[in-house]
């Protein structure tokens, strides 16, 4: 069947994006790709849940930018579809003297961004924390939590009420570009089937390199996946903090550091940290794909980033192998949780884009070919900026059709 689009991928970016899209253009036919059962069964639906406000990032940088408008959008959608949030704030606390002068540089980046904040010394953190310690801490107003998966299937069925096509179950295997179109081809039910489309828009998450070799795009990156595990803690806890807790990021770092946050079901979780992972899809404790291994043993990137991150790496490992380690990262800010108390916890995969030159991908990464654009890299937040990273790629697509159009007069 012909569309005037395909969009690939059925993460909160690509759904969104289709979303737009049927928004932009009601006549035009529009088809989504997933190759699960369900949405958002990857990135999307294994993170924290939270609605950042946009506290760490450069300004000027697309993140900042997607951050500062995705908060509003997001907390928008979820009133007009009845979707429970909660607006607790986050509190980014300092327990170090190193971490006091990172949290006054942190401070001043928040002001920069126009994020509303608040700089507690250690008595006003005591007093709206009493079961958190530390030297201090900043104050994040507009954070807040939601439940992605819900976000992401009402954003489905308001595309699909629109008019939009949906084909779960669908796992792409091929495309083929032309001077007319492209082809895709996936596997269904252990049957190949096609679909045609006028322009294609890939947000393939974890996969999203291998999308671009499909089409012979030549880029400079690889996904490395980072694996992020989690605990939860027992229901006693779930009053144990009023807001989300994270410590102060170390900025030669590309991670948060271990957090407490306080799921939408009034669960608290903790973590994650950020150990190598050894299959992109890997969920669960043991987990080692041959194809996904040789990919990164061949990328002279992975191995220029374990070099410059090897000490920290080895730390993540053991953390992660010997539970009292992992503790400790959150003890130091709430002391009274013991190793019995870190129950286990579905773990997430960060789809990381490391260029060859072993440099890590904060900002998004883009691709692209005449009747193609690719989302390469679509870091944390990309969940609170869904709604305008797909208003982005709508204007990005518009642009590139602009161009075929003009090619063909």
């Amino acid at each position: 069947m012909k569309y005037d689009y395909i969009v690939i991928g059925g993460g909160i970016v690509g759904v969104s994006t289709a979303w737009q899209l049927q928004q932009r253009f009601p006549e035009k036919s529009i088809l989504l790709l997933e190759k699960e059962t369900a949405y958002s069964q990857h990135q999307t639906g294994h993170n924290s849940g939270v609605v950042h406000a946009g506290v760490y990032y450069a300004p000027g940088s697309l993140k900042a930018k997607f951050c500062k408008a995705g908060v509003a959008a997001t907390l928008a959608f979820c009133r007009d579809n009845d979707i429970e949030f909660q607006q607790c704030g986050k509190l980014l606390v300092a327990t170090t003297p190193l971490e006091v002068e990172r949290m006054q540089a942190l401070y001043q980046r928040c002001h920069e961004n126009g994020i509303d904040v608040q700089l507690l010394d250690a008595d006003q953190l005591q007093t709206e924390e009493p079961n958190i310690v530390g030297l201090g801490a900043i104050l994040v107003n507009d954070t807040a939590i939601v439940d992605y998966r819900q976000v992401t299937t009402r954003m489905a069925e308001r595309f699909q009420a629109l008019g939009g096509h949906v084909r779960l179950s669908h796992e792409v295997t091929g495309l083929k570009e032309s001077a007319e179109h492209v082809q895709v081809t996936a596997q269904y039910q252990e049957q190949a089937v096609s679909f045609t489309g006028d322009f294609l828009i890939t947000c393939s998450g974890l996969m999203a390199d291998r999308t671009t070799r499909m089409l012979g795009i030549e880029t400079d990156f690889q996904i490395i996946p980072f694996r992020g595990e989690y605990y939860q803690l027992p229901s006693k806890y779930n009053d144990v903090v009023k807001h989300l807790i994270y410590p102060i990021p170390d900025p030669d770092l590309p991670f948060l550091g271990v957090h407490l946050t306080r799921m939408i079901d009034g669960s608290v979780t903790v973590g994650p940290n950020a150990v190598q992972g050894w299959k992109r899809e890997g969920y669960g404790r043991i987990n080692f794909s041959i194809r996904d291994v040789a990919d990164m043993l061949c990328f002279s990137g992975f191995w220029r980033v374990l070099k410059k991150h090897f000490r920290t790496g080895l730390t993540e490992t053991k953390n992660s192998l010997w539970k009292p380690g992992y503790l400790k990262l959150v003890q130091k800010y709430c002391p009274q949780i013991s190793v019995d108390d870190l129950r286990p916890y579905p773990a997430g995969i960060r789809a990381q884009a490391v260029m060859s030159n072993g440099e890590l991908v904060h900002d998004f990464l883009f691709a692209d070919s005449p009747r193609s654009l690719h989302v390469c890299n679509a870091p944390s937040p990309a969940a609170t900026s869904a709604i305008p990273i797909g208003d982005y790629i709508c204007e990005q697509v518009l642009v590139r059709q602009a161009g075929i159009d003009k090619e063909r007069m």
